[in-house]
């Protein structure tokens, strides 16, 4: 045997080559701004055994349907995790009709088109239209995060490709038992199948979710630095004890319990998303590399233009009925059908279980798994390309896409982010608040913004949030190294927004010179004893005003060595409301907002009116400054 051919029939080999060559086809695909997926197929099948033949995935035999079973374990606990129940709940009615009727309309339409177009026997037609219902989080996900959809068609999307994968997955593993013992009685069980399966898992889910929550609540529990392989683990065990207990179950398994736990409050909950999301990131690069090698080029090229043909009216006829019955009588824009009309890629699920169906298709000795497993390819290759290339352009043509230059993000979720936030958010801007601080993050919460509990330092958090749509990103905690790092990183990483950096006075590791020299501006205008503010707001012991200067001068609004019981927030100008900085300069019509400390009133107001300050006839509060020295 040739030394070549010895080497990469090593087993080993094969799926360390399908894993390093899968990361650095991710890295390709970010540089180039193409879909990670489409270069992941195209590195499988040139190094597959039909080409290059250095990964030879047949050599891991029957252990690549376990390596895929715990793989979509972790990815698919990944996509729970980051399922928001306060999120599914807005778009609920299109959600759970997509997952339900439109599985069964995608299964008809799937069956009905191979039929009339490949001539398929009736039994491998239907095997096919259950495969093709599901979509999935493996391409669903980083599309919608690349392409920045709207926020109600990225969370319909999302929140299908997490749930139709389990809801297709059972369809399609029952069909399979129908269809090689067909009989009166297989067909009547079929129906309770498929509901015990979803049931069963959703337990299984339920209960390790709850009680991993519950373990990582309790203080001192888990051990610090266990906690990301705990979950890991957990969701591999809940996956393969719902399977053992229920065969197929454990999809839906692994879903349930990464929403139990991602809807839960738990300190190390962002740091396990985080984890996991790299992971996910790994395990899909090695898996659509090796069941892209897996697929002979031959089987696929012999479906010829009928299988295209096929694949066409399942995206352009079976996918628009199926959006257009289930979103008919909800709130959705008919650009917003238009476009989740075009976009359902199918993906590593289906490639999944199309390999299980080649497999059992044989040995049951029936025909026509080959050619089953080479459409399932075919309709992934070809989704995953055109939709995956084509959904930027086409979100753009229909006014889809998040507007660029919107929102603020603001690094903490303190009493005076809170304040900011709210301000900011009623002038109608989108602010997202990011802290690690699980108590400030509820009180946010409770005020009734948008925040991300989570480490916002890490580009995976980061990029959540999407600094690159937004106006400005703001570092305003008691630390100003972590504020400027921030800083730091939106510039480096995601060009476009404005930075601000608050200083805090007590201390000396930044200056406002730092911040100026990374091209950041320095928020309130100066050093500013940030932690006395953050405590005189939890005692509610500010008042803010609205302010306006009678002579014009062109100063700026706060001078670097301001006074202590003054805060400069937000300059109001026309309809548009900015954040002060030591940049900021009053021109005729400005307001400006004022925190004063109420220790310190009489003084604070006393100075205001020395500066030529007068409050706001429009403000809430008694007008004339003097009035509230009493």
């Amino acid at each position: 045997m040739p030394f070549g051919q010895a080497l990469f029939d090593q087993p080993s080999l094969t799926f360390s080559l399908a894993m390093a060559t899968g990361v650095v086809a991710q890295g390709l695909a970010r540089h180039a701004r193409v879909p990670g997926v489409v270069v992941l197929l195209a590195v499988g099948v040139l190094l597959g055994p039909d080409l290059a033949d250095v990964i030879r995935p047949h050599t891991l035999g029957s252990a690549l349907s376990s390596v895929v079973g715990f793989a979509v374990a972790v990815i698919l606990f990944e996509g729970g995790l980051n399922l928001e129940v306060r999120k599914l709940r807005w778009q609920a009615r299109p959600i759970r009709r997509l997952v339900t009727l439109g599985a069964v309309i995608t299964a008809c339409g799937g069956t009905l088109a191979s039929r009339a177009i490949l001539e398929w026997d009736w039994r491998l037609c239907a095997l096919f239209g259950t495969l093709v219902i599901v979509t999935g989080p493996t391409v669903i996900t980083p599309l919608v995060r690349r392409i920045r959809l709207k926020q109600p068609i990225a969370t319909i999307l999302e929140a299908e490709g997490v749930f139709i994968d389990a809801i297709g997955a059972t369809i399609a593993v029952v069909a399979l038992q129908v269809a090689i013992a067909p009989s009166g009685e297989a067909l009547g069980a079929a129906a309770l199948g498929i509901a015990t399966r979803l049931g069963a898992g959703a337990l299984v889910g339920v209960a390790g979710g709850l009680l991993l929550a519950l373990l990582l609540r309790r203080p001192n529990v888990v051990p610090s630095g266990l906690e990301n392989i705990l979950a890991l683990s957990m969701a591999m065990m809940l996956y393969e004890l719902s399977n053992g207990l229920v065969p197929e179950s454990g999809i839906t398994a692994a879903i349930a319990a990464g929403m139990v736990l991602g809807n839960g409050r738990s300190h190390a909950l962002q740091e396990i998303a985080a984890f996991k999301e790299q992971l996910t990131v790994l395990l899909i690069a090695t898996l659509f590399v090796l069941l892209a090698a897996d697929t002979r080029i031959a089987d696929v090229a012999a479906l010829g233009l009928d299988g295209v043909l096929t694949v066409l009216m399942l995206m352009l006829v079976v996918r628009p009925v199926t959006v257009f019955l289930c979103t008919s009588g909800t709130n959705l824009r008919l650009r917003d059908k238009l476009f989740l009309s075009w976009l359902a890629p199918r993906g590593i699920v289906a490639a999944a279980v199309s390999s299980l169906f080649a497999l059992e298709l044989t040995h049951a000795g029936i025909p026509g798994g080959v050619e089953l497993k080479a459409l399932v390819f075919l309709v992934i290759a070809m989704t995953v390309t055109l939709q995956g290339l084509s959904g930027g352009l086409v979100a753009h043509l229909l006014g889809v896409r998040r507007a660029e230059n919107s929102g603020y993000i603001l690094l903490g979720a303190n009493p005076l982010a809170r304040h900011l936030a709210q301000q900011l958010a009623a002038s109608g801007e989108e602010v997202v608040l990011v802290d690690a601080n699980a108590d400030e993050c509820r009180a946010a919460e409770a005020a009734g913004l948008l925040v991300l509990c989570g480490n916002a330092l890490e580009s995976e958090t980061l990029a959540r949030v999407r600094p690159d749509s937004r106006v400005a990103c703001i570092g305003l905690t008691s630390n100003e190294q972590i504020n400027l790092a921030f800083a730091r990183r939106v510039i480096e990483e995601f060009r476009g927004p404005e930075t601000y950096v608050a200083i805090e006075a007590d201390l000396v590791g930044v200056t406002i010179d730092a911040v100026l020299a990374q091209r950041a501006r320095v928020l309130f205008g100066g050093v500013r004893g940030l932690q006395d503010w953050f405590a005189r707001w939890r005692r509610d012991g500010v008042q803010t005003l609205w302010c306006r200067r009678d002579a014009v001068t062109g100063d700026a609004v706060a001078s670097t060595t301001p006074r202590a019981d003054v805060l400069p927030l937000l300059l109001r100008r026309g309809d548009r409301l900015e954040l002060v900085d030591s940049a900021t300069r009053v021109q005729g019509g400005d307001l400006v907002e004022f925190a004063i400390d109420l220790d310190h009133r009489k003084q604070a107001l006393a100075w205001l009116e020395s500066e030529g300050w007068t409050r706001d006839e429009t403000d809430a509060e008694p007008v004339a400054l003097a009035a509230l020295k009493g």
